[in-house]
């Protein structure tokens, strides 16, 4: 992991990506970290932009914590819901 100060970051934002296949590049700001750069695999634009997006993750959160208050939906009961058969 390469860290830098941002007081002393001169490189372009491109020649700090360009070194992020050996490693990611944290970053910091009076010893705390404030940004990263890391490579990104198996994602795409839209993951990137669901990830990223307060809303949606807030969502996911509260369906989260309704499925772990609830216990779920049994297979059963969601195939009764479809109206498919059971198996």
């Amino acid at each position: 992991m390469k860290i830098v100060e941002i007081a002393e970051a001169t490189a372009t934002l491109a020649e700090y990506a360009s070194g992020l296949t050996e490693e990611p590049v944290i970053i910091i700001s009076n010893g705390q970290p404030i940004a990263a750069l890391v490579t990104l695999e198996n994602v795409d634009m839209e993951t990137i932009s669901l990830s990223s997006n307060p809303k949606f993750m807030a969502l996911i959160e509260r369906s989260r914590t309704q499925r772990h208050s609830e216990a779920g939906v049994s297979s059963t009961e969601m195939r009764r819901r479809l109206g498919l058969s059971q198996v």
